[in-house]
């Protein structure tokens, strides 16, 4: 079958890579535009675009995809199938183009966990399991009749980062037998059914610590922002991220926030028990084991507390 591939972060590579090496073929790749980035704010590819250039495929990038020109220029393409992974929000002028349908990964087991966040949102709610759904694009997101959904293990120090790269290599292996079965005339057509849970985008509230909750809530928050946007806290008025945490069975007394030292080991004290955090950033400097974080800690002003 013909291809078009929508998509922009690293997230929709995977898939991308393993269409292209697939029997169908990739006809036009559709990303975000390029976007400023870094200290010197040079215009960088997505990295999609960066994928797509690499095979020799054909980039589009428009602007806004509500606009005429864009559902004309994608009808002007001979293509069999559109195919989603991490990308906006498609009006129907465009999902209805294709004559096999459009078809949209997702990393979660719809309907559980519609939106923006679903990796972040399984880790902070502490769940075991998650997955990914290959579903046909409708008029309400992320609503569609499923095609195919494959279950994933949570390891209980998975971060999003760990579980976003399983779920992207998973995720592209579910989009190519997606592609075939659709080729075969063979698919696979389940309405969504259980409880409907929704996780909206992550925002930077949700983010900071608050050292009053237990300890398990406290870990899962941490492993659900790291590497990306990061949980963090403050020490005085220095904002502290941190990437890595575990509980600790430390016998001394505290109230939440309390921070203490025992020679290379940091910890702080929460809502039910201590934990140890292994790795932190402080605002505008790199981030550190926690063993090399302390000389530095040392020397700050005498603050012990989170907050």
């Amino acid at each position: 079958m013909k291809i078009i591939f929508m998509g922009t972060p690293d997230f929709s590579v995977p898939t991308l890579n393993a269409l292209i090496a697939s029997s169908h073929e990739v006809v036009l790749v559709v990303t975000g535009p390029d976007k400023p980035r870094g200290r010197g704010q040079k215009l960088q590819p997505t990295a999609v675009k960066e994928a797509a250039v690499q095979h020799k495929i054909p980039v589009y990038q428009p602007e806004k995809l509500q606009a005429p020109e864009v559902a004309d220029r994608l009808q002007q393409i001979p293509a069999d199938l559109f195919v989603v992974v991490a990308f906006r929000i498609l009006p129907e002028q465009i999902f209805s183009i294709p004559p096999q349908g459009t078809i949209n990964l997702h990393a979660s087991l719809l309907p559980k966990y519609r939106g923006a966040a679903p990796i972040q949102r399984a880790i902070l709610n502490g769940d075991c399991e998650t997955g990914v759904t290959t579903f046909f694009i409708e008029k309400n997101v992320d609503t569609g009749i499923i095609i195919l959904q494959r279950k994933v293990a949570i390891a209980s120090e998975d971060t999003a980062g760990v579980l976003h790269d399983r779920l992207a290599e998973i995720g592209a292996q579910t989009v190519c037998e997606t592609v075939d079965l659709i080729a075969a005339g063979k698919t696979p057509r389940l309405r969504q059914t259980g409880e409907v849970t929704k996780a909206p985008k992550i925002t930077r509230e949700m983010c900071r610590i608050e050292w009053s909750r237990p300890a398990e809530k406290i870990i899962n928050q941490i492993r659900a922002f790291s590497p990306f946007p990061g949980a963090f806290t403050y020490l005085g008025e220095k904002l502290i991220k941190i990437y890595r945490a575990g509980k600790a069975d430390l016998q001394v007394p505290g109230q939440p926030g309390d921070i203490y030292i025992d020679r290379e080991k940091l910890f702080c004290k929460t809502g039910s028990g201590w934990l140890e955090i292994f790795l932190l950033q402080l605002q505008g400097k790199k981030r550190l084991p926690a063993k090399e974080f302390l000389p530095g800690f040392r020397r700050m002003e005498e603050n012990t507390k989170f907050s």
